[in-house]
């Protein structure tokens, strides 16, 4: 199985200035060593390391603990895509053999449509010739950006993160569905089944889970989807093996063809490395 979403940081370094202090349970360092044994535990061999802060330096830094971490089998980084010097940032990186993708970091910013300013054009096409894939971390708001952004650029594979970040809280989701069946129609897009939990509040039940998971499901089918943890933000609400057997239980339908792709064959295709 492959964990196809998970961070490592450390406090001290300068770039870390998230988490906070009052989000006490991962208020400290999360290491390799913190999470091999939880991968023992799952029968995961594989994952996906994704970026935590905005700064280059920690995607050198995420790469370097990639680079002695076997189970990490791809990187997905940050480079700032507003900056003059974003093509060389990207040069600079691609030479990682580890890094498969980038992440800016929609969610902060506060102007609608920011990633698709034309001036990120040649960056997203550079994305593309370099086989590089685009994680869109977008809140439920930001979705159609994302189908915009499939549209102009079908050349460039993107994976909508922890399934767009419904308001499963507030229950409020008609508008998150619609979103999701259009971005869904761009076939250039997956969507990773992560982050669901800590988007539900007090209740990350399996009942309140399933509608979600039904949705992407229905919408992206079992070749587009890939299951992740999202750990260690994922301590916020529950542990890393309560959340995998609840999603193999919302997946136990499959055939173990369809099985096999949510839960690893999916984010190697996606991201071009091995599987076996």
């Amino acid at each position: 199985m492959i964990d196809a979403h998970q961070h490592f940081w450390q406090l001290a370094n300068p770039f870390t200035d998230w988490p906070t202090p009052d989000l006490a349970l991962i208020h400290r360092d999360f290491l390799p060593a913190d999470l091999a044994p939880l991968l023992a535990d799952a029968g995961v061999t594989g994952t996906v390391l994704v970026q935590a802060a905005p700064a280059v330096e920690e995607t050198r830094f995420i790469l370097k603990l990639a680079e002695r971490a076997a189970h990490v089998k791809a990187v997905v980084g940050w480079i700032d895509f507003a900056a003059t010097d974003a093509l060389d940032q990207l040069s600079a990186l691609v030479r990682r053999p580890l890094l498969k993708g980038l992440r800016p970091m929609i969610q902060g910013e506060p102007e609608p449509g920011w990633i698709l300013q034309s001036a990120f054009g040649p960056l997203l096409e550079a994305m593309a010739v370099a086989g590089l894939r685009f994680d869109a971390l977008v809140l439920q708001h930001q979705i159609d950006d994302i189908v915009a952004l499939a549209a102009q650029h079908p050349d460039l594979l993107i994976v909508l993160d922890h399934c767009g970040k419904p308001a499963i809280a507030s229950g409020d989701s008609a508008a998150w569905r619609n979103s999701i069946a259009r971005l869904a129609a761009q076939p250039n897009v997956y969507c990773k089944v992560s982050g669901l939990w800590t988007e539900a509040g007090d209740d990350w039940s399996a009942a309140t889970i399933a509608p979600y998971v039904e949705a992407v499901r229905a919408a992206f089918g079992t070749q587009r989807l890939m299951w992740g943890s999202d750990w260690p933000v994922l301590n916020l609400a529950g542990g890393y093996r309560d959340w995998l057997d609840q999603a193999l239980a919302l997946f136990d339908d499959l055939d173990p063809g369809e099985r096999a792709a949510v839960f690893g064959g999916n984010a190697a295709r996606f991201y071009g490395f091995s599987y076996d």
